[in-house]
C-alpha cells in the first residue's frame, strides 16, 4: 500500500498552498512542495518525520518558487535535511526575495538539485537499481512536461528569470502504483498555457488528478485534455471560493471543506480519508472502514488500473 496526502495550508501571508507527501510501498518517500506558516509547520513536518523514518530515499519537488509553494522551505530543509531537490532548470528572480525565496534558489542551485523535464529517468524515481547494487524500489514518479526545448517553454521561462510570473515553469507528472492508483500534479500551471502545449503532453488516464493553480478557474484543465485523463476524482484545492473551477460533470472533492485529505492506494483500489468530520461526497462506495485519530473515512473507489 501507498499513501497520497493533501495538506489543508496556508502561507505566512494567509493565501492558502500546496503540499503533499507520497509514502511510496518501496523505501521512498516524496513531498511535493512547501507551504507552512507558523501555525502548522511543526506539526507537518512531525509528520513527515515520523512517516518517513522507515524510508532509505527522500526527496522533494518543486513545482514554482510563488510563496505559497515554497513557504517555510528552509524551516523544512533545517529539520529533514533536504538531499534531493527536484526543480526545472531555470533562473527565476525576484526584485523584493523572501527568506524562502532565496533558499528555493540556494537548492535549485545547489549540489543536491535535479532538473526534472519530459521523460527524464533517475535511480528510485522511476528505476530500481541504483549504484553500489543498491535496490531501494521505484518510486513511480515520470514527467510528462517540460520539453525544454519548447518555444512557449522558453517564454515562461524568461517571464520567471524576468520575476514577471512563475505559474507556467511547472511541471507536469505523476505517480503510479503497480496495479493501482495513478496521480497526476500540474503545479499552477494556467489553462491558456495547457492549450499551447497540449499536443506536446501524452496523456493518459488518471485516477486522481490535483487540479492545478489550486482549482482556480485560470488554470482550469481544458475539455479535450480532461476527457483524456478521465479522471475519477479531481480534487479542487484551496482558493477564494469565488476563483474556483468545480468541473461540472466529474466527481469532486473540494480541499476548501474537506481540509487535509489522505488518500490509502491499494492494489486496484483508493479508501479517502478528510480532517472534516462532516464532509461528504456521494459518489464512492461505502466499504465500512473505520476512521482514524483527526481522520475520516468518506468512501473509496476502484482505479482504472484493477
Amino acid at each position: 500500500m501507498s499513501v497520497i496526502k493533501s495538506f489543508s495550508v496556508s502561507d505566512i501571508n494567509g493565501e492558502q498552498g500546496d503540499m503533499f507527501y507520497i509514502k511510496h510501498n518501496s523505501s521512498n518517500f516524496t513531498i511535493i512542495d512547501c507551504c507552512m506558516d507558523d501555525n502548522d509547520k511543526k506539526d507537518i513536518v512531525d509528520e513527515i518525520i515520523t512517516k518517513k523514518e522507515d524510508k532509505d530515499i527522500t526527496r522533494v519537488i518543486s513545482t514554482h518558487p510563488d510563496e505559497d509553494h515554497i513557504c517555510e522551505l528552509k524551516f523544512l530543509d533545517e529539520k529533514i535535511g533536504i538531499v534531493n531537490f527536484y526543480c526545472v532548470e531555470n533562473k527565476a528572480t525576484k526584485s523584493d526575495p523572501s527568506d524562502s525565496f532565496n533558499h528555493y534558489c540556494k537548492l535549485r542551485d545547489g549540489e543536491h538539485h535535479y532538473y526534472v523535464e519530459k521523460g527524464c529517468s533517475r535511480c528510485w524515481m522511476n528505476e530500481n537499481d541504483g549504484p553500489q547494487g543498491k535496490n531501494y524500489g521505484s518510486s513511480g514518479i515520470n514527467f510528462l512536461w517540460p520539453i525544454t526545448s519548447n518555444s512557449d517553454y522558453k517564454d515562461a521561462l524568461q517571464k520567471a528569470t524576468d520575476g514577471s510570473a512563475f505559474n507556467n515553469i511547472s511541471p507536469i507528472f505523476t505517480y503510479s502504483l503497480e496495479k493501482g492508483v495513478k496521480a497526476m500534479w500540474m503545479g499552477d500551471i494556467e489553462e491558456d498555457f495547457v492549450n499551447k502545449i497540449k499536443d506536446h503532453v501524452e496523456w493518459h488516464e488518471v485516477d486522481i488528478l490535483f487540479a492545478p493553480h489550486h482549482g482556480r478557474d485560470s488554470g482550469k484543465v481544458p475539455n479535450d485534455v480532461l476527457k483524456k485523463l478521465n479522471p475519477s476524482v479531481i480534487v479542487i484545492g484551496e482558493a477564494p471560493a469565488e476563483n474556483l473551477n468545480y468541473y461540472e460533470g466529474y466527481n469532486t472533492i473540494t480541499q476548501n471543506s474537506a481540509k487535509d485529505i489522505v488518500f490509502d492506494c491499494c492494489s486496484g483500489k483508493v479508501h479517502i480519508y478528510v480532517s472534516n468530520s462532516n464532509y461528504s461526497v456521494d459518489f464512492l462506495s461505502n466499504e465500512r472502514l473505520c476512521d482514524r485519530d483527526s481522520e475520516f473515512y468518506i468512501g473509496s473507489f476502484n482505479t482504472h488500473n484493477e
